[in-house]
């Protein structure tokens, strides 16, 4: 719950502190400009409160590894409702608004996470899991859209360390196996979902590992 909380306020507090130039920036999705990515937050997080409000007493059918599901393929775009994104982002018109919408929504769900029981079980995308992995698998979405918003913004603050191990982390468990310990916990983050390709020194360092990647989570 802490960490949720710690990933969430560091990427809140990101997109706050951003001037209004930077929302025309591209992000670390592809297709998608910063403010299709902070729009796409926006969506999260009522996503986020319509979740922890849909309590059900059914078994848990997952949790915080296999509530990931592994794509074929990286995202580009085209999808529909990816492409729907950027048609929202616009009708902001002004990026104060959408960072007004982010902190409206994104407060609500803050405290829709700390006051819900971790043992709760919720029902999203079809599965079942406690409130607890539900927001422990979020950290991860959390962390990797932040750096998705930073990608092209070199003086923008990076996600905090106990996020990125955290996510790290969840990222192994999906995985199956470790990254290589010399890799930063960024760059694990990084190349393990295809976010940066791995340089020859860090490609011949996976082994067999590297035949699995990249990990597309859906």
């Amino acid at each position: 719950m802490d960490l949720f909380s710690l990933s969430w306020t560091a990427l809140r507090t990101a997109v706050a502190e951003l001037p209004d130039e930077d929302f025309e920036r591209p992000s670390g999705c592809t297709g998608w400009l910063v403010r299709d990515l902070v729009c796409h937050l926006a969506i999260d997080a009522q996503d986020v409160l319509i979740t922890l409000v849909t309590p059900t007493e059914t078994e848990p059918t997952a949790d915080a590894v296999t509530y990931w599901n592994l794509l074929d393929e990286q995202p580009t775009g085209e999808d529909p409702l990816d492409a729907l994104i950027p048609r929202l982002a616009a009708a902001y018109g002004r990026p104060r608004w959408l960072k007004f919408h982010l902190d409206d929504l994104g407060s609500a769900a803050s405290r829709a996470a700390e006051l819900a029981d971790p043992a709760l079980r919720v029902s999203t995308r079809d599965k079942v899991l406690t409130v607890g992995d539900y927001l422990a698998a979020y950290v991860l979405e959390w962390t990797l859209h932040h750096l998705d918003l930073i990608a092209h913004l070199p003086l923008a603050a990076e996600p905090p360390a106990e996020t990125l191990l955290s996510a790290r982390t969840l990222l192994e468990k999906i995985a199956e196996t470790p990254f290589p310990a010399w890799f930063s916990d960024k760059d694990a983050l990084l190349i393990g979902t295809g976010r940066r390709p791995p340089t020859d020194v860090e490609k011949a360092a996976l082994h067999d590992l590297s035949a699995n990647l990249p990990l597309i989570l859906g």
